[in-house]
């Protein structure tokens, strides 16, 4: 009996714990039934259920791309944006195709004609009359050679075409006793071929023809447009340059103002060099051709100066021409000396005269040349390949003398203030306790 209490504290004890239980799953049954019996408010997200399984939280999509990519996306986007600038920039200019030519053309002159104004402007003569001067001269040398090619080619017409018509059968002779085993029956089958091509094409020609035409007003128009260029450049090109900073932004314009002058000292060095240059080459090698008397001589001379303009292709199809005059007027043998003769002042010129003349202010790689030439005939043809070097010579100046400019800045940024002394601008000691350094 003395046992028969506690045994009934016990049961009562369990009971109340059992009662607890079942309280405490009715209150969460309960809670779990809340959002079905009252909705939550609009916008409002319910909790997750206590028995819901943990979700891992995302990483940042930025975090989770490589540095790599990231610096290769950020590095392509803007190469986009460049590459349609100037594929904006190209279709412009080809718009306007004749202007950009015309006035490069006119640069190109006034930084030819440039030093002689300023002569003048030091002897005294005013800058109104050096100008007129100046341009009327140097249009009029320009007018002459041009009217004297043409007159060399009309007179020499008539005795070229005799001269051709006997190279031609010279040339059929020599194939005929040649070892290549040439019959003249082939040698008339490629002459009837070629009649018979021009004879189909002579729609095409005639077009061309029109074309021709149509070309010719243009080039007047362009050399117009370049001749009142080159005088308003030579009278008033300190203005146009200051006119044209005002448009930079303030915070570049002192290193365009920088830039602009040293750009226009490598473009009169290279034009001169270049006229200089095309000068020797013209004189020597015309002077071969005509000691080994092939016609025509002072025109090729001259073409030989004009093409001289066009950096590595110029050189080649004037020599080309001059070995195909003598060619079909004088021989074989007389063509491989005008040969000789071609080259060897080509290879003088290439490197003796040009690295001597034109110095290292406007040297440019051959590779760059190249490309530079392929890539302003391709977009400008003619215009484009004669232009193309002296805009990367002036291209290379420019980005040179940026690139020193932002590095001075940058170190006249870091230099410490007017009257600074190197105590003062020493790191301040850590302040050791008494004892440290012995211990």
């Amino acid at each position: 009996m003395s046992r028969l209490p506690g045994w009934l504290a016990g049961m009562g004890a369990s009971l109340t714990r059992i009662g607890e239980h079942l309280e405490e799953r009715r209150t969460e049954a309960a809670r779990d039934d809340v959002p079905d019996a009252a909705p939550s408010a609009p916008g409002s997200v319910p909790p997750p259920p206590s028995y819901a399984p943990a979700i891992a939280a995302k990483p940042d999509p930025v975090a989770a791309i490589p540095w790599g990519i990231r610096v290769a996306a950020e590095a392509g986007w803007r190469l986009l944006v460049l590459a349609g600038t100037l594929w904006v920039l190209i279709r412009v200019i080809s718009a306007v195709q004749l202007v950009v030519l015309a006035f490069v053309a006119a640069l190109l002159v006034t930084a030819l004609l440039q030093p002689t104004v300023a002569r003048l402007k030091r002897w005294g003569l005013p800058r109104g009359l050096a100008t007129a001067v100046t341009a009327i001269a140097g249009f009029v040398v320009m007018g002459l050679v041009g009217w004297f090619v043409v007159w060399q080619v009309m007179d020499n017409l008539d005795d070229l075409s005799d001269r051709v018509r006997d190279g031609i059968e010279e040339l059929k002779r020599w194939l005929l006793d040649s070892p290549f085993h040439v019959t003249e029956q082939q040698i008339n089958d490629i002459a009837k071929n070629l009649s018979d091509t021009i004879g189909t094409n002579t729609e095409e020609i005639t077009s061309a023809g029109l074309q021709g035409v149509t070309v010719m007003v243009e080039i007047l128009t362009g050399i117009l447009l370049a001749m009142f260029s080159t005088l308003f450049l030579l009278y008033d090109g300190k203005r146009i340059w200051q006119w044209v900073l005002k448009l930079v932004p303030a915070q570049a314009r002192e290193g365009v103002a920088g830039a602009g002058p040293r750009a226009w000292r490598t473009l009169t060095a290279y034009v001169r060099g270049t006229v200089i240059v095309a000068l020797i080459d013209a004189i020597f090698i015309g002077l071969g051709i005509y000691f080994l008397d092939v016609p025509m001589a002072v025109p090729l001379a001259v073409f030989i100066f004009l093409f001289a303009f066009i950096p590595l292709v110029g050189a080649v199809v004037s020599g080309a021409l001059a070995v195909v005059v003598a060619l079909v007027t004088q021989g074989v043998f007389t063509a491989l000396m005008v040969l000789i003769v071609v080259l060897a002042v080509q290879q003088i010129e290439g490197h003796v005269l040009q690295p001597f003349i034109l110095g290292r202010a406007v040297r440019v790689h051959p590779l760059a040349v190249v490309l530079a030439v392929a890539a302003g005939g391709l977009t400008a043809g003619i215009g484009g390949a004669v232009v193309a070097v002296p805009l990367v010579a002036v291209t290379n100046t420019v980005v040179g003398y940026l690139r020193a400019y932002s590095k001075e800045q940058a170190l006249r940024a870091a230099q410490p203030p007017h009257g600074a002394t190197a105590i003062d601008l020493a790191p301040t000691p850590v302040p050791v306790a008494p004892g440290a350094q012995e211990a």
